[in-house]
């Protein structure tokens, strides 16, 4: 190569030198933005799962027990401990917004556990959620839960001593 060559590419290395700084510059807070879109339904999947599996444990408890709510519930209560007690995961600041709601029992032909909590949004989320009417009074997203299940399988239903644990004893003797 000659002497021009290697001058006139050394002068174009020279003008493209800060180029990879300034994109990145631009392309930085596009790419945060989106990191922060992704994390906030993350958070409320998790949650959502959590409460979902306490919920289904619920019913087959309630379907089970002797019917003392304060024994279900706090059972419930402590299968949500799996969700940390940040304000992103669960609002716990003051008092614990966790609403558990029990329906029937053992001698029901149904069981059902409801859960709802409120989760504190991300800054540039809550503003878009506030604007589209998604959050409560309190700028909080409400995240709940429903699980219904028959308190006893079908086969001990269609059975004739398939209720009457009495008849059961009776049957094996």
């Amino acid at each position: 190569m000659t002497c021009a060559v290697m001058r006139g590419l050394r002068r174009l290395a020279r003008c493209e030198r800060g180029q990879a700084t300034v994109e990145a510059a631009f392309a930085l807070p596009v790419v945060m933005v989106l990191v922060l879109l992704l994390v906030q339904p993350g958070i409320i999947l998790y949650d959502r799962i959590v409460m979902q599996g306490a919920a289904a444990e619920g019913c087959r408890l309630l379907a089970t027990s002797a019917g003392d709510a304060r024994v279900d519930e706090d059972f419930i209560r402590r299968r949500l401990g799996a969700v940390p007690e940040q304000d992103l995961f669960h609002v716990h600041g003051g008092a614990c917004t966790w609403r558990i709601g029990l329906e029937g029992g053992e001698a029901s032909e149904r069981v059902g556990v409801s859960i709802s909590t409120e989760v504190k949004p991300l800054p540039l989320i809550g503003a878009g959620a506030a604007f589209l009417g998604m959050t409560n009074e309190r700028g909080n997203l409400v995240v709940s839960v429903h699980v219904e299940q028959p308190a006893q399988p079908a086969w001990v239903a269609g059975d004739a001593s398939g209720l009457d644990p009495a008849g059961w004893i009776g049957a094996w003797q």
